[in-house]
C-alpha cells in the first residue's frame, strides 16, 4: 500500500506544533539545535538534509523521511541526488533500508510534484 507522504508531512507538523505547545522550552531548544545543525557551513544545507534522509532511512522513521525529504527538496536536491543518498543508506542499513529507501524515493516523487 502506497503511503501518502503529504499527509505524513502534515501530521508531523501538526503533532510537533502540539508538542511545542505542551513542552515549549524543550521544543524551542530542539528547534535551535536543528537550525544550527542544518545551517549552511562547511557542509551546505542541501547536503545536510540529504544526510538526514539517509539517517531517517536507516532508523526507519516515516515522519523523519517525510520531513527531511521535503527539506532536501526545498534546499534544491535533485532526484538523482536522492537516489544516491538512498543507495548510501542501503549500504549502511542493509535489507530493511531497501524498504525505507524505496519509501524515501516515493516521498521525494510525491513531495516534489
Amino acid at each position: 500500500m502506497a503511503k501518502d507522504w503529504r499527509d505524513i508531512l502534515t501530521t508531523v507538523g501538526r503533532n510537533n506544533t502540539a508538542l511545542a505547545k505542551a513542552a515549549p522550552d524543550a521544543m524551542k531548544a530542539f528547534a535551535g539545535l536543528a537550525g544550527a545543525a542544518t545551517a549552511d557551513g562547511a557542509i551546505d544545507k542541501k547536503t545536510k538534509e540529504l544526510m538526514a534522509v539517509a539517517i531517517s532511512i536507516c532508523i526507519r522513521c516515516d515522519g523523519c523521511i517525510a520531513y527531511h525529504a521535503h527539506s532536501a527538496i526545498r534546499a534544491g536536491a535533485t532526484r538523482e541526488e536522492m537516489v544516491e543518498t538512498i543507495a548510501l543508506a542501503v549500504e549502511m542499513g542493509g535489507g530493511p533500508s531497501t524498504v525505507y529507501g524505496a519509501d524515501a524515493l516515493q516521498a521525494y516523487d510525491q513531495l516534489s510534484s
